[in-house]
């Protein structure tokens, strides 16, 4: 069976780096994209820590300035991966600006790239998730709007910009029946350790999501026959690999409700 490679965007980040020796142990190679060169000590020891056999490449590339599809395309024809994986984001450093230069923009230029890209057959955001136009229909009203006003609407800025990055993926999950365009959408993000959770269609929009379950999760997704969907995801009850397995089997895709969905 040949290696798989992942591209890693945001790969400094706190899940990248639990994401990624996961991967490593999986004998897969990855490639881990920052854009601070003072970092990249601090990755190569984590790849070598990883006890894998996977190979890890940092590469230093400022997402920043990837201004177009065409330079979103030079990095993945770069570096060849077989799946891509976006947990970079502006995460309020900065410029606000950057909420649209990076969680919008450059996310879309990526996710173009890759859906243009035979060989990419799978793309992994990560998202939140309350990152939604529409209430979904299996959450109550009374607590959706409390929701907006007790989450949401303090993070408006970050919520506009992931919602067009998240449609986009949508979008592109129609283009190609090979290409899986995956939103993975955890809510609080904290630092527990792996555990189980809730995935699928849930009944509140907000709760804690530990990142050591979110990047299992995404390396559980990755190593699947999971198609184009959208699984929100917060700590909860079912093993991940069981909730993995059942969310694929059921079909569940939580873009349910959405106004851009396609009906058939």
């Amino acid at each position: 069976m040949a290696v798989k490679h992942v591209l890693l965007l945001g790969g400094h980040g706190k899940v990248s780096q639990l994401l990624t020796p996961m991967l490593l142990r999986k004998s897969w190679n990855v490639t881990s994209i920052i854009r601070n060169p003072d970092q990249v000590a601090h990755l190569e020891q984590l790849g070598a820590s990883s006890g894998g056999p996977g190979k890890l490449n940092v590469l230093v590339r400022s997402i920043d300035d990837v201004k177009s599809e065409s330079q979103a395309q030079a990095v993945i024809d770069e570096v060849k991966p077989d799946y891509v994986v976006w947990s970079a984001g502006a995460a309020g450093k900065g410029a606000p600006e950057r909420f649209e230069i990076v969680d919008r923009d450059a996310t879309c230029y990526f996710i173009r790239a890759a859906v243009a890209t035979p060989s990419v057959t799978k793309f992994i955001l990560i998202s939140f998730i309350g990152c939604r136009y529409e209430k979904a229909p299996w959450l109550d009203e009374a607590h959706w709007q409390q929701y907006l006003v007790s989450t949401r609407q303090p993070y408006d800025r970050y919520y506009r910009a992931k919602i067009v990055a998240d449609q986009e993926l949508y979008e592109a999950g129609k283009i190609r029946k090979d290409f899986a365009a995956i939103s993975l959408r955890p809510g609080r993000l904290t630092m527990e350790p792996v555990g189980k959770v809730s995935l699928g269609k849930i009944d509140h929009a907000e709760g804690p999501s530990s990142r050591a379950s979110v990047a299992y999760l995404t390396a559980l997704l990755l190593d699947s026959d999971a198609k184009s969907c959208w699984l929100d995801m917060l700590d909860g009850d079912e093993d991940p690999e069981a909730a993995v397995s059942r969310c694929i089997a059921e079909g569940v895709d939580c873009v349910e409700g959405e106004r851009f969905v396609t009906k058939n």
